[in-house]
């Protein structure tokens, strides 16, 4: 197995993973600390180092709240079980899993980008170990990269300092990243010209973010997003999320607040803070940083990008699962549907009525409810559809075990990681068949751009289709999987006003362009 490999910076050496075939070489740095003088700067290279450096262990975690410091919060209990984690400015290092012996094996590489809101989270958080996709052929490289505050300050002197790098250092960190994937990762089996890029809630909103660059055209093949944030649910309104991006005004304004509440007056002066003292006032604030309509790494939002096509050319699978974020009336259900649902409150309500077979006022509230973020991916990949791309579009549902909080947001990750048995919750055989699946698609997907192929016993799986606006059909990650046409004709009836919104942006677009 090849467990010592060149990097532009010098030698590494990995670790013999829990398969043998696989080799992990953990903590890498692919940019310098951006500590002092290069904190709110642009990435910069890593320093070279002599002899060979031993890849044994992870990188301290982007500085954030301890995870795992809440012991009764919901991910506390799911992932974030180790608050004693290194966690650190300087967080700049990546992980790479493979199965290569040699170094000249050219397979498919897949760049994952932590979740958290881009906030919080980090690249090794025990459901993303890579060992899975390494023994299907796929190398598997983890990202860490600057979050909040860290990530998205933005202040005029920023801007005169560094006008063609103002702001956005996290996605110029995941930017710098994949470029650094695309120049050494052929010396750890990979192939440099088949790279998928893929990310769930903010990660997959930073997935958004990298393929509308004009920065990133070409360092990349295949994109996956996955539960993302999204302002493509025009219908019914709902607020928009912010990580989906800003505008520079609001966020100097608020950079401007965070100086005035740290005593600062100039740069220079928060340049010497420590990271504590930074993040204890913006934690304060209640108001996140996120990625800024800048004019140079950012110059359009995802959500205005997709349907007018200008995004960059490579394969795309969009995901979701059936319970995430779902919006539900605690009060009068009647008069949370006259406002949710403007226009189409009566139909949707006769539909409401027909899903709950009574007038109880509880069951008619669970009829009303949906899944914000379900509906918000599947129109993001009928947009992206639209717009004349191939989009493998799936949503994910399987009973849940442990509590009721059903196919909950990120659920879906031990599963497409294949790592069920590292978590707490009671899964069945029928989990680990789902498990085994998910991953071979996803890993399909990598080498291919398309995900279909055999189980490891040698019989085809069932058949993913690209997505078709006019039948809807997604792959179903239930505890069965199959494609399945959308029935639910409250759905039914949110897609169709969706479609009808972005034709008509489409439309306008076109035509003032």
């Amino acid at each position: 197995m090849l467990r010592v490999t060149r990097t532009e910076n010098g030698l590494v050496k990995g670790l013999v993973g829990t398969n043998a075939r696989i080799t992990a070489f953990k903590g890498i740095p692919y940019a310098a600390p951006p500590v002092g003088e290069l904190r709110w700067r642009p990435p910069q290279p890593a320093a070279n180092w002599d002899g060979v450096r031993e890849c044994f262990e992870f990188g301290p975690i982007c500085y954030q709240k301890t995870p795992g410091k809440d012991p009764n919060a919901f991910y506390s209990k799911e992932w974030h079980v180790d608050p004693e984690v290194p966690n650190s400015e300087d967080g700049l290092y990546l992980n790479i899993w493979t199965s290569a012996k040699t170094g000249t094996e050219k397979m498919p590489v897949m760049v994952w980008i932590h979740g958290g809101g881009m906030q919080e989270g980090y690249s090794y958080e025990m459901e993303f170990d890579g060992e899975e996709f390494a023994s299907r052929g796929v190398v598997l490289v983890s990202v860490g990269y600057r979050l909040n505050l860290f990530g998205f300050l933005a202040t005029p002197e920023l801007t005169a300092e560094n006008p063609e790098a103002p702001t956005n250092f996290a996605l110029l960190d995941q930017a710098a990243a994949i470029k650094w994937v695309k120049r050494n990762i052929a010396n750890f089996g990979g192939d440099p010209d088949n790279i998928t890029i893929f990310g769930q809630s903010g990660g997959g909103d930073a997935v958004q973010f990298q393929i509308v660059s004009p920065q990133t055209e070409g360092d990349f093949q295949r994109a996956i997003i996955q539960s993302a944030g999204s302002r493509m649910l025009k219908y019914p309104p709902q607020p928009y999320f912010l990580s989906t991006g800003d505008s520079m005004e609001n966020a100097y304004a608020l950079s401007a607040r965070l100086f005035e509440m740290c005593g600062v007056k100039t740069l220079a002066e928060a340049r010497k803070l420590s990271a504590a003292t930074l993040l204890e006032k913006y934690n304060e604030m209640r108001r996140p940083m996120v990625p800024v309509l800048d004019g140079k790494f950012v110059t359009i939002l995802p959500h205005d990008a997709f349907p007018v096509n200008r995004f960059h050319d490579v394969s795309l699978m969009v995901t979701a699962t059936s319970d995430e974020f779902c919006a539900a009336p605690t009060g009068d259900p009647r008069k949370w549907v006259d406002e949710h649902f403007p226009d189409r409150a009566d139909d949707y309500w006769k539909l409401v009525k027909e899903a709950a077979g009574s007038d109880d006022e509880e069951a008619l509230r669970k009829a009303a409810s949906y899944s914000t973020f379900n509906v918000a991916n599947r129109v993001t990949a009928e947009v992206m559809a639209r717009a004349g791309r191939t989009v493998y579009f799936s949503e994910f549902g399987p009973t849940i075990p442990g509590d009721d909080a059903g196919a909950f947001h990120s659920c879906d990750l031990w599963f497409e990681f294949n790592t069920l048995m590292r978590c707490w919750r009671p899964f069945d055989g029928h989990h680990f068949d789902l498990a085994r699946k998910m991953c071979n698609y996803f890993a399909n997907f990598a080498a291919t751009g398309d995900p279909n192929g055999k189980d490891r016993d040698g019989t085809e799986m069932p058949k993913w289709l690209p997505y078709a606006p006019e039948d809807g059909k997604a792959m179903q990650f239930f505890d069965t999987v199959q494609m399945e046409t959308v029935t639910d004709p409250r759905m039914a009836l949110m897609l169709d006003e969706n479609r009808k919104y972005w034709e008509e942006f489409a439309s306008r677009q076109k035509e003032s362009e």
